[in-house]
């Protein structure tokens, strides 16, 4: 587990690519330069982990590209200490990213495997959620609500009203939604049963299924 000045200077590099792609909020991007990719993904790939592409991980899913990382982190408008709902922990880097910028994260896996790598990389490295689980990201976790803020890392056909009633007033959820191509989406709660819906363009994410219990 190593991060050494070669890895630094890459990141540094990469916050320079994500400026000149249009991320401008100063929290996103310092957290980026500070959490090492590379440790959540696997060593083959270490070469290229400062580079703005997406990379397989276990159980068939994706590291995201960065910027998508910078895209959604920037779309939650985080401040320091908010209580973050991340559903789909993955490798754990966007969960790494939010928590380097302050935020409180709890944060649920569907996958047991990636589930399981993204507990030892916490483990290994500085950078931990408050809170991480398995279970079903449908269901977001209720006993923690409200939350606010809410990232959905995968792509949903519709839109979970679960996961928006866990949201606190004048707090935001950001999500992908659609089926093959998704459309990133954010949603302000600004009443009880009131949202402000707002579009930021086409995306692509691996799909958000429930668990299935064997």
């Amino acid at each position: 587990m190593i991060d050494g000045f070669k890895h630094k200077g890459k990141r540094e590099q990469l916050v320079q690519l994500l400026r000149d792609k249009g991320i401008e909020d100063e929290l996103v991007l310092n957290a980026i330069n500070q959490v090492p990719r590379h440790l959540f993904m696997d060593s083959a790939f270490e070469e290229f982990a400062y580079k703005d592409q997406a990379f397989p991980i276990a159980a068939g899913q994706t590291i995201s590209h960065p910027f998508t990382v910078a895209k959604q982190s920037s779309l939650l408008h985080v401040m320091k200490g908010d209580k973050v709902l991340e559903v789909g922990t993955g490798s754990g880097y966007q969960a790494a990213v939010l928590v380097e910028m302050g935020a409180e994260v709890y944060t649920i896996e569907r996958q047991k495997e990636l589930f399981d790598f993204s507990q030892r990389i916490f483990k290994k490295i500085k950078i931990r959620p408050k809170y991480s689980t398995y279970g079903d990201g449908y269901k977001g976790l209720p006993s923690f609500a409200p939350f606010d803020r809410i990232i959905v890392t995968a792509g949903s056909s519709t839109i979970p009203k679960t996961l928006l009633k866990q949201l606190k007033i004048g707090g935001i959820m950001v999500i992908p939604i659609g089926n093959e191509n998704q459309m990133m989406t954010t949603f302000m709660r600004i009443g009880e049963r009131d949202f402000e819906k707002m579009e930021f363009g086409d995306c692509q994410f691996v799909p958000m299924l429930e668990r299935r219990e064997k």
